[in-house]
């Protein structure tokens, strides 16, 4: 142990943290610069707001402020649980964000695997092209689209219901098509950008791999299961994991702009429930925050637990 230290240390210089910083920062001074803004952005906009943290365990009143505000414990958070709202929305999270998990999250990689098979450099980059562009699309105008797409009067879907002798669907007002749109929507809104993790992936795999695999009479779909698959596996655990750590985090903008009164029953969420009580109707500041507060804490949790399970199952794998 004292020789692995030694070599450490002389591997180092000899420097302590703070000097080894002091070193890089001045040979690597350009780099910091640019990431400096995004240090920035994640201080104001992340870490300074978690000082509001504080109002989750008050009766918070805004004309008396923060701290002048009375203390009542737990209570928010108990407040929240005990209600009927409480069942309905983490069930609706649930469901919403497990089949998203089981769509819009391989969608992606199956994508990517596609894609990577396309030989016509031309074509490939005009699939990626198309692929991309809904991402760079707000969900106010890609909810827009699919409103119009399925309004029951003048929405090409009923068009084509009609067409083939059926009735118009008002699917938008409907709880039983409601979940889909939104896992269908997220699909074709992500799965161009989602794929880019995965392609850049697949492009460091080895090409001898292929050539030798090949060379043995695999086929194309045998060098994918054999080849393509396990090498970007650690990168599909890592985002898996972060992927069930927002299992309670679904896409606010989206439920917003797309659900409507005759819909809340199966599409309120967490976040929209969060939305309604602290801004929209009630105003109370204190039990949104404290379910807010809830959500992450069940979601750092849930990171937790899946890279415990990851680094058994795969052998180490993991985010760290």
């Amino acid at each position: 142990m004292g020789n692995l230290a030694e070599q450490s240390a002389s591997a180092s210089g000899g420097l302590s943290l703070p000097a080894r910083f002091a070193r890089a920062l001045q040979k690597h001074w350009e780099l910091y610069l640019l990431f400096l803004p995004i240090v920035a952005w994640y201080a104001i906009f992340c870490y300074a707001p978690m000082g509001g943290i504080v109002i989750a365990f008050k009766d918070f009143k805004v004309l008396r402020g923060i701290w002048a505000s009375d203390w009542v414990g737990m209570k928010n958070f108990s407040r929240f649980i005990s209600s009927p709202a409480f069942r309905s929305t983490f069930a609706n999270t649930i469901i919403i964000s497990l089949m998203n998990l089981a769509f819009a999250f391989p969608a992606p990689i199956i994508f990517a695997l596609l894609l990577n098979e396309i030989r016509s450099l031309i074509g490939k980059r005009f699939v990626q092209t198309v692929s991309y562009l809904p991402h760079f699309i707000s969900w106010t105008i890609a909810g827009s689209l699919f409103y119009m797409m399925l309004s029951p009067s003048t929405g090409i879907v009923n068009y084509i219901v009609r067409f083939f002798g059926g009735s118009p669907v008002n699917f938008l007002g409907e709880g039983r098509y409601f979940r889909w749109i939104l896992v269908i929507s997220s699909v074709w809104k992500g799965l161009g950008w989602g794929a880019i993790v995965y392609l850049a992936a697949i492009a460091g795999v080895d090409e001898e791999l292929y050539e030798a695999a090949t060379i043995d009479g695999a086929k194309r779909f045998r060098r994918i299961w054999s080849i393509t698959i396990p090498s970007i596996s650690n990168v599909v655990v890592v985002m898996l994991i972060l992927q069930v750590g927002t299992i309670l985090n679904s896409n606010f903008e989206q439920i917003f702009i797309m659900a409507n009164a005759t819909v809340l029953s199966v599409g309120e969420t967490i976040e929209y429930y969060i939305y309604r009580v602290g801004l929209s109707s009630t105003n109370n500041f204190s039990l949104a925050a404290a379910v807010g507060l809830f959500k992450s804490v069940v979601g750092f949790a849930l990171i937790l637990i899946t890279n415990a399970i990851s680094k058994r199952v795969s052998d180490g794998g993991g985010i760290w």
